[in-house]
């Protein structure tokens, strides 16, 4: 059997990860990292580290596991949330979990796993992999969770051959309610516990505040877009670069409604916030202007300013999980793809031309922002993923 340290978070599913690889007879340790110790626009009793090493600590008691603990806010902050605070400020809506993941859990955890003399690491994400031989070689599918109401794959869509080569998903082939029961039956003190919402490892959070630790507030206008806006009729031809631009307004495209604090607290979609009333629909942001410092609205989730069919990545920023299935220029290829978390597969032609990988959705996808990851599935298979540029 194999040494595996499990990323014991204090939450239920990791728990019973590491309950079900003791009981396969794995050598387990259990390894809580603290990656965040700042509060400052964190909401009162979301996911403070202090409770979730003390749980982490009671289910390793209980399971009779060595318990071990790492502090890796250092990289926490220079890798994820500094880059946070950059996107933010440049007007694009960044994914901070996908970035955990990719930076933190299954890189810095992992080396610090290998020190330890761990085989694998495991986590408590719902979803799974797959081992195939093409050509001699082993290749690794990040496959998706059994649940579908909590498939995280997405979350992982950034991992490297190398990363998932160590990962177990103990639980991916579960549904929830069965984890749950699991952690009940073995009394687990994290049974009851309820899932961590928001910012991975920071928990739910006042953004503006949140922001404001580098981000500074500064007034700017609010300005109305109508539907009826001439640049919606426009036609963009057969050229996918034109296509796949956002639609790009002046205050002299809109009427002033009202004032903000600051261009970069805000993101496309975003409904809440805004703090201007008196309509039959909701207003929707449209589209920011950190430069400038101007939020362009639009009234109604039907609204033509909300949607794009044409996104593209840049080459450098095109991430394969499979390589195998990597893409030549000129190919054009079917996927279903997804661009945020829980979000249903859309379907998709993924068009790899020198400029960058275009996306060409069936359907208009509402409320797409720069700094956003979009993954490709095949079937079950997450089989790459990129940052949108546009």
């Amino acid at each position: 059997m194999a040494r595996v340290v499990v990323g014991l978070s204090g939450g239920v599913d990791s728990s019973v990860a590491a309950y079900l690889l003791k009981e396969q007879g794995h050598e387990v340790i259990g390894l809580f990292m603290r990656n965040w110790h700042d509060t400052t626009g964190t909401l009162e009793g979301d996911c403070p580290w202090h409770d979730d090493q003390v749980f982490a600590e009671l289910v390793a008691k209980r399971l009779d596991i060595p318990f071990r603990f790492v502090d890796l806010s250092e990289e926490y902050k220079r890798r994820v949330v500094d880059y946070m605070f950059s996107e933010y400020e440049q007007g694009r809506t960044p994914n901070p979990d996908v970035l955990c993941n990719r930076e933190i859990k299954f890189d810095v955890f992992l080396k610090e796993a290998l020190k330890m003399g761990a085989d694998y690491v495991a986590t408590g994400h719902y979803c799974q992999k797959a081992t195939e031989i093409v050509d001699g070689r082993e290749v690794y599918r990040l496959v998706a969770g059994a649940d579908k109401n909590k498939d995280q794959s997405y979350f992982l869509c950034q991992l490297t051959q190398e990363q998932l080569r160590y990962a177990l998903f103990p639980i991916g082939h579960m549904l929830k309610p069965e984890v749950r029961a699991i952690a009940a039956e073995q009394k687990l003190a994290t049974a009851k516990r309820k899932d961590s919402q928001g910012i991975c490892f920071v928990g739910k959070v006042d953004l503006p505040v949140f922001l404001q630790q580098q981000l500074a507030a500064r007034q700017g206008n609010v300005h109305e877009i109508l539907p009826s806006w001439r640049g919606y009729g426009v036609e963009r031809g057969d050229d996918l670069a034109t296509q796949s631009e956002p639609f790009r307004y002046t205050v002299r495209d809109g009427k002033k409604i009202g004032t903000h604090n600051g261009a970069h607290f805000y993101t496309i979609g975003q409904r809440k916030g805004l703090g201007i009333g008196g309509r039959k629909e909701s207003l929707f942001v449209l589209a920011t202007d950190v430069k400038e410092n101007v939020i362009y609205v639009g009234e109604g989730d039907s609204h033509p300013g909300l949607y794009r069919s044409v996104l593209r990545i840049k080459p450098e920023e095109v991430h394969w999980v499979d390589p195998t299935q990597r893409m030549t220029e000129g190919e054009r290829r079917r996927y279903d793809v997804r661009i945020r978390y829980r979000q249903a597969l859309q379907g998709a032609e993924l068009v790899a031309q020198g400029d960058g990988m275009y996306l060409l959705f069936d359907e208009p996808q509402r409320g797409v922002a720069a700094g956003q990851f979009a993954a490709w599935y095949d079937g079950e298979v997450l089989v790459g993923s990129g940052v949108i540029e546009r």
